[in-house]
């Protein structure tokens, strides 16, 4: 189980940092590149989307059967032990929700750099004219 929470922790942190890349002011011959291979990549990556959704709905099951320590006959280890696995839950939570919308942020700057490049060769083109 950790090893999928090990696998969407390593996807936020590429995904972050190709977001990153596609923002940075580079020339512009390099950032046409960069957004070719980056919108090549985020085809086999779209798999990534309904496996952090699955994993969505994985946390909402286990909610259901969570360890309530709220009495007062809790000892220190029990309430530790939840506390633990509240944590544990909002981080895969905050996980998932990040792999979902920095792929469409992804998605998005391509899309937006693509276009910038259409309009630039047809203001190229009509000034040729």
């Amino acid at each position: 189980m950790e090893l999928q929470w090990a696998i969407m922790a390593v996807t936020v942190v590429v995904e972050a940092a190709l977001a990153l890349l596609l923002t940075l002011p580079f020339p512009k011959l390099l950032k046409y590149r960069l957004n070719a291979l980056v919108s090549l990549l985020l085809h086999p990556a779209a798999g990534v989307v309904p496996f952090a959704l699955l994993q969505l709905v994985d946390l909402y099951g286990k909610k259901e059967h969570w360890l309530m320590c709220t009495s007062e006959i809790c000892t220190p280890n029990e309430r530790d032990r939840y506390e633990k696995s509240i944590y544990k839950a909002q981080r895969n939570l905050i996980c998932c929700i990040s792999v979902c919308l920095l792929y469409w942020c992804l998605y998005c700057i391509c899309k937006f750099n693509k276009a910038i490049k259409e309009m630039e060769e047809i203001e190229k083109h009509h000034q040729n004219r």
